[in-house]
């Protein structure tokens, strides 16, 4: 039994040690940077806020149709993440999953705020009723 459990156990040793490997063998940190650059060159990032935190351009926010309307997923840095669905009843989005409300308050003619579960999102939106300056 101690047999299969150590190969158990250098069998994962081993697998965590392949992406280690593979680190820092001839990269600057130029381009390292520069290639975390370009794979962050196509996210769509927002302003988001955790708790009482300031906002910052750090989150990110996918789109996909769902069975329900067009669904908004925001990725926080940490992995966390919310799911938010467009709503067409002028309340611009709820929680997809139900769970928690989303608050949603607009700040502007084209954004609101969604407060949700301790966090806060600023999006891009069209508000109705408003327009835009010249």
């Amino acid at each position: 039994m101690s047999t299969r459990i150590s190969k158990q156990i250098l069998a994962v040793a081993a697998l965590l040690s392949l992406p280690l490997a593979a680190c820092g063998r001839g990269s600057s940190s130029a381009e390292v940077e520069a290639k975390h650059k370009a794979e962050t060159a196509g996210d769509s990032r927002i302003a988001c806020a955790q708790g009482e935190a300031a906002f910052a351009s750090i989150c990110t926010i996918e789109q996909a149709q769902g069975k329900d309307g067009l669904v908004l997923t925001i990725r926080h840095p940490d992995g966390a993440f919310r799911r938010l669905l467009v709503t067409q009843d002028g309340r611009g989005v709820i929680a997809a999953d139900g769970a928690e409300v989303a608050k949603v308050t607009i700040t502007g003619a084209d954004g609101i705020e969604v407060a949700l579960g301790g966090n806060r999102y600023r999006l891009p939106a069209t508000v109705k009723g408003t327009t835009k300056p010249s």
